[in-house]
């Protein structure tokens, strides 16, 4: 049985190349097939053909006795109590080590600085445990989050459900898949319109960047640090949502914002939510945010590139960060400066969806409580919209893992669980 998690269905434009060749048709509004394509054989950016690769694959260094942190080990609860230091004072093997040539990274600074930190492997070859557990041990996520976390990481971002390994960049499908003759292509957090998603914080938009939607943007850095003033609380990230969207939707002509984009929302509480550090009175100053970004300022006020990095002396959160913590703060982030789900069409149009709390292109200010806790659980359990087009459907397998790991946690609050037959 085919192992891919989810068929991509494109759309059906695509398959007539011929149209984009005719006078008075702006052929610009077919290179989204053209950089989907050149991502799928493995010639354009995160693809296979220019991946990364390292022989010497070592696993994410684990937690001790000595430097045990939330005790947060194979996959399975930790502790729940935070305020500590990460890395600790003399824990060698969690000290940060920069990525070489053959390290593979992604669009997601807190998951890059979780390897660069040996949390996860430093390779970014990593595996469903290390990913629940390097949320609990150095952010001090709940378990419940940490769950949904990695199994959207693992499902729509196309890893393997059987050998529960991620990319946490671009496509190293020879290293994550059972068999990949069986799963096809497994792109990783670089495959697009997934687990990322147009308008982010500090990526560009696939589409607009020849599919390079992983690399840091200095000027969306700084842009974002403008909006917010240096204070990345939820009010100015907010509004920095609203900015992107606009951009987005403005400059790229294949602007998708579907029901995933919800976790741009998630991933952006983070900053003020499981990046401040209680050294620094838990504020999400510029100083924490910067360098969990990997953002340094040049002398001329732009912003360039280092390696992401937990900043020096940091202690995580007190409490644990749940399910329910993310879902209600998506929301307010939305709500504060809302925008329409949907995405641009061929004829300059954009066209609204439809998806469980999202109603003709919204999410209601009156949404329950039960539809906002279920939110991330909806995103792994059920077909997506991926494009106006096309459709992310989980397959039997894809869909059993996620029940499996997600389904004694989220039943209890009355999220529906659907049929794996």
């Amino acid at each position: 049985m085919k192992q891919a998690i989810f068929a991509l269905l494109v759309s059906g434009t695509y398959a007539f190349p011929w149209v984009a060749e005719q006078p008075g048709v702006d052929s610009s509004l077919f290179e989204a097939r053209r950089a989907h394509k050149r991502q799928q054989t493995g010639e354009g950016a995160g693809g296979p053909a220019t991946c990364p690769f390292n022989a010497n694959h070592v696993a994410a260094s684990p937690v001790t006795s000595k430097y045990p942190y939330n005790n947060a080990k194979n996959g399975l609860p930790g502790n729940g109590k935070g305020g500590f230091q990460v890395p600790a004072t003399g824990d060698t093997a969690h000290a940060f080590v920069a990525p070489g040539p053959n390290d593979i990274r992604g669009p997601c600074p807190g998951l890059n600085a979780a390897a660069n930190h040996k949390f996860l492997a430093h390779d970014g070859i990593t595996t469903f445990n290390e990913l629940v557990d390097a949320q609990q041990n150095i952010y001090n996520v709940g378990y419940d989050l940490a769950l949904v976390l990695a199994v959207l990481g693992l499902t729509t971002a196309d890893g393997d459900p059987v050998t529960e390994k991620l990319s946490i960049g671009c496509d190293a499908t020879t290293r994550t898949s059972v068999n990949p003759a069986l799963t096809g292509s497994e792109p990783g957090l670089d495959g697009h319109n997934k687990f990322e998603s147009d308008a982010s914080l500090t990526r560009n938009d696939f589409f607009t960047h020849n599919g390079d939607d992983f690399s840091f943007n200095g000027t969306l850095f700084g842009m974002m640090d403008k909006t917010c003033g240096s204070n990345f609380d939820v009010s100015g990230l907010s509004l920095y949502r609203k900015q992107r969207w606009h951009q987005s939707q403005v400059e790229n002509p294949n602007f998708y914002f579907g029901p995933l984009a919800l976790l741009l929302y998630g991933a952006a509480s983070f900053l003020y939510e499981l990046m401040p550090s209680g050294t620094h009175g838990y504020a999400p100053d510029l100083a924490t945010i910067s360098s969990f970004f990997g953002a340094e300022k040049q002398s001329d006020g732009t912003w360039g590139f280092v390696h992401e990095k937990i900043p020096p002396n940091w202690t995580n959160r007190v409490s644990p960060y749940s399910g329910t913590d993310v879902n209600q703060q998506i929301v307010t982030m939305y709500l504060e400066n809302p925008v329409l789900f949907g995405g641009n069409t061929a004829a300059g149009h954009f066209d609204t969806l439809n998806f469980g709390a999202i109603k003709n292109g919204t999410i209601s200010a009156d949404i329950t409580s039960a539809e906002t806790a279920c939110l991330l659980y909806q995103l792994a359990t059920q077909s997506v919209p991926s494009s106006l087009n096309g459709v992310l459907t989980p397959t039997v397998d894809a869909l059993a893992f996620a029940l499996k790991k997600l389904g004694p946690e989220y039943k209890n609050l009355g999220c529906p669980t659907a049929l794996t037959k």
